[in-house]
This record gives C-alpha cells, structure tokens and sequence, in this order.
C-alpha cells in the first residue's frame, strides 16, 4: 500500500478520503457476502480454453469413427474372403458340370454310332406302333375281338403307369 507524504498541497479530508478509498477496494470477510462472492465468482474460460474443448472433443468422435470404421473394414474384409471361397467353389463345380457334360456327348456319339449300325436307334413308339398294329388286326368272330379289345386296353394302362413312374 502507498501512502502519502503529508505535505503542503494535501489536506486533512483528503487524507481520510484516500483511506477510505482504499479500504473500500478490499473486501471484508464476512459470511454473508463470501457466499454471494462465491456465486458471483466463476471461471470464465478464455476462447482458447473453449477452442482447445471444442478441438478435444471433435477429436475423441473422430477416434470413434475410425475405430467404427476400422471394425467395418475388418468385417468387409471377412466378407470379401467369403464371397472369393464360394464364387470359387461355383466355378469348380462349374467347371466339373461341364467336363462332365462333354464327356457325356462324347460317350452318346461313341454309343450312337454302333446303335445305327444295328438298328437299334429307331424310336420305342415305333415298336409300339407295330405292336400296336398287329393287335388291331381283324379277328374273326365277336369274342375273340373283345379279347382284344380288353388286352389292348391294359396295354395301354400298363404303358402309361410305367411313364407315371418315370
């Protein structure tokens, strides 16, 4: 605290009032103004606090994002891999359908080219057809046509119960 030289300028009530003044500027102890003080009294943070806070915190979401986006990538990863392994199985098994399948003709063309030679690539339905024929021949006398009549009937039934089956 300064205090004055008494001199020949200052006088008495200035004296008291630059005590005054100064005793006013300090803030006395009590118990009803140390809880006012305390209200009135806060932190006000500077904008370099505030933008420090504000970075900190886009900071830590932006670490959550790439550790989301890490766990993504991860899982996409694991995807991939799956969809390599069965695009590979399709193709393998593609690939043995279609071996399979020309060995398969080559086997008809080895197999059809003996079958013509002995005649045997003619169609079943022309047998049937022959069979059918001679079945439908005139017979002499009424009864032995409805015997006919009846064995060509089960011919038919019995034919078309095998193709059912197959």
């Amino acid at each position: 605290m300064k205090r004055l030289a008494v001199g020949p300028m200052t006088t008495p009530e200035y004296n008291e009032w630059w005590v005054r003044r100064i005793n006013d500027n300090i803030p006395k102890v009590s118990q009803e103004n140390s809880q006012s003080i305390k209200k009135h009294l806060r932190v006000i943070p500077s904008e370099l606090e505030i933008l420090r806070q504000d970075f900190e915190r886009k900071n830590t979401d932006l670490e959550k994002k790439i550790k989301q986006m890490g766990e993504e990538k991860v899982s996409l990863r694991l995807d991939i891999d799956v969809q390599k392994l069965e695009t590979e199985k399709i193709r393998k098994r593609k690939n043995k359908a279609e071996e399979e399948l020309s060995s398969l003709k080559t086997d008809y063309k080895k197999l059809r080219l003996p079958m013509r030679t002995a005649g045997l690539g003619k169609s079943q339905n022309s047998g049937e057809l022959r069979f059918e024929k001679k079945m439908t021949k005139p017979i002499d006398g009424n009864r032995n046509y409805k015997k006919c009549r009846v064995s060509k009937l089960k011919f038919y039934n019995g034919a078309e119960s095998k193709l059912e089956q197959d």
